[in-house]
């Protein structure tokens, strides 16, 4: 949800492999890089704001999602990594901590893995991306878009508090519009990767891996496995969260990374 903002943010559009990209920035200090999820982004909101008061935040619109030109061509999450990997190119970025959200942070690892020469850390908040040895992740697919956002948050409280009783129409066409590209890039198998686990031995970064307590969406497992398998991976859980976790708790969320970023 976008929020009144004290720090002053800006938009702008960069081309990578001939598509449009936009990118929302804010905030100044070593950069932050944050990939959103699969239900796409609703503009800047309080965790951004809270990462800017100490550094450049910079939030694109992945390929396919928010305002940025689809490729056609995309087939799985790996194919958005290589375009977010040539997009810290294109900014010229170094030392980066990327943050990935949800399904962001499965296009993260598969970043991380591919090329971590731009890193510093790698910060990975519900992640998909790995099968979990005990449970399923839901699919969103064979939910309404109501129903999976109410099961990504603590409570229904929280939900009605944010949004109402009921989505108005513009969110739904955001998620409507998001959820197109989710199923082109991770249908099947549905939000992991067969291949990942096999090449984050060697990511290098030190990567934080958090998990939100009540998490209903993606097994706590996927994060265990996440922190097993990174090198440099710890774990931390945050109560009284679910798996959307920068909406649930962006404060908490926020100082994690911060103290991630530090280091």
């Amino acid at each position: 949800m976008t929020i009144e903002t004290a720090i002053a943010t800006s938009r702008r559009v960069i081309s990578v492999a001939n598509l449009d990209l936009h990118l929302r920035e804010g905030g100044e200090g070593n950069p932050i890089f944050v990939i959103h999820r699969s239900i796409g982004t609703l503009g800047w909101d309080s965790f951004e704001e809270k990462l800017a008061e100490n550094f450049r935040v910079i939030s694109p619109d992945l390929p396919g999602y928010g305002e940025s030109e689809r490729p056609d061509w995309a087939r799985e999450p790996r194919d958005l990594a290589l375009l977010m990997a040539r997009t810290l190119e294109r900014l010229e970025l170094t030392d980066v901590t990327v943050v990935g959200l949800g399904f962001g942070g499965f296009v993260a690892a598969e970043l991380a893995a591919a090329n971590e020469e731009r890193l510093k850390s790698l910060v990975l908040v519900s992640a998909a991306g790995l099968k979990p040895r005990e449970g399923e992740i839901v699919d969103q697919m064979l939910l309404e878009h109501e129903a999976y956002i109410r099961q990504g948050l603590r409570d229904d409280a929280d939900f009605e508090e944010r949004f109402g009783s009921e989505l108005a129409p513009d969110v739904k066409d955001i998620w409507e519009f998001s959820r197109i590209m989710t199923a082109r890039v991770s249908w099947s198998p549905y939000m992991f990767s067969r291949k990942l686990p096999h090449l984050l031995s060697e990511v290098k970064a030190q990567s934080l891996v958090i998990w939100g307590e009540n998490d209903r969406i993606i097994p706590r497992d996927c994060g265990i496995q996440y922190a097993n398998m990174l090198p440099q991976g710890r774990m931390e859980l945050i109560p009284n969260a679910g798996h959307i976790v920068e909406w649930d708790q962006p404060h908490q969320l926020a100082e994690m990374i911060t103290a991630q970023a530090a280091v």
